[in-house]
């Protein structure tokens, strides 16, 4: 399969007056067309900062200083803004965190909806309200046409997070970027949602990038994994081999905080500590204060990230040798 997406050395830095945060600091991604790769992480690891830097969007002190988003041949980081603004929403989507505010909610659903089709399809009202209530079929929303007709807080998180999705697959694009889009979801919500994105990654041979911190879901949805911590990727390979055969001690430990339902499993557990101060990160590797592996070498340099086996990629000081 040819690569849709490919961003090499990405940087992204936040300029404060107590320093620099470094978000984002030289991270590999690649997904290709058809694929769905998940990036998972702890909270405040950069996970969402990578999608907003994909679709030129870091909110100010943020600023891309370094690398490059090879979308579909081009460069996004080269783009003008205009030339951007036509590939967001119609060529790259993203359903974002919270839909409650990330909806108008001083607009309705039909005329938020129908917008879309307005501006990236040229369509009268009339036939972009028509798709719009397509699109509300589509990802399986009741009574659609009464729908169009509500305002935000008339729905449900569940339904809001379907009409969300809606609005990024308006235009059928080719990626789709879901950044923790069953967050404050119940379960039986988070799987309508999963099995939706499942189905329509089916149907449309759309590529996704899943933005998550819980790998039980990424293993529902996603052919390869790439596991960041405090900005730096440590772990990318597939799905399968992360699963049955984990190298990082970082990924491995996710991994053990997964509750097991069968209820063998003697007691839950978590990762001590917490993710580094931002403005004052380990020297070494980032995740050797939480390391129960770490020795001399991981407090004096810092590992890159290399392959080990077959498509399977960690940075690791334990598998240099």
């Amino acid at each position: 399969m040819a690569t849709l997406l490919d961003v090499k050395q990405l940087k992204t830095y936040f300029f404060l007056e107590r320093g620099v945060v470094k978000a984002v600091d030289g991270i590999d991604l690649k997904i290709k067309i058809g694929e769905s790769l998940g990036l998972v992480g702890e909270s405040g690891c950069g996970k969402s900062v990578t999608a907003l830097s994909i679709m030129r969007l870091v909110p100010y002190p943020g600023k891309i200083v370094e690398g490059s988003v090879m979308f579909d041949g081009i460069d996004l980081l080269k783009l003008k803004e205009e030339e951007m603004r036509k590939i967001r929403g119609k060529k790259i989507a993203m359903i974002f965190q919270d839909p409650t505010t990330a909806l108008n909610p001083t607009l309705t659903i039909g005329d938020q909806l129908a917008e879309v089709f307005q501006i990236h399809e040229n369509m009268s009202k009339s036939e972009a309200y028509k798709e719009a209530k397509e699109m509300l079929d589509l990802v399986g929303i009741p009574s659609s046409q009464e729908r169009l007709k509500d305002y935000p807080h008339q729905l449900s998180g569940g339904m809001k997070q379907r009409v969300m999705i809606a609005m990024a697959l308006a235009c059928k694009p080719n990626l789709l970027i879901a950044d923790e889009p069953t967050t404050n979801l119940d379960v039986t919500i988070q799987a309508q949602i999963l099995e939706l994105l499942k189905d329509l990654k089916r149907r449309f041979s759309t590529s996704i990038m899943l933005i998550t911190h819980h790998l039980g879901l990424v293993a529902e949805l996603c052919d390869t994994v790439a596991v960041m911590y405090a900005g730096k990727l440590v772990e990318y390979a597939s799905m399968r081999d992360v699963l049955k055969n984990p190298k990082h001690p970082y990924t491995k430990a996710l991994l053990e905080c997964i509750p097991d339902v069968t209820g063998r499993s003697k007691k839950l557990s978590f990762i001590k500590g917490s993710l580094p101060d931002p403005f004052n990160l380990p020297t070494g590797c980032r995740f050797n204060p939480r390391c129960p592996y770490a020795f001399e070498d991981c407090y004096n340099r810092e590992p890159e990230i290399r392959e080990v086996s077959l498509n399977h990629a960690v940075a690791c000081h334990l598998y240099e040798k």
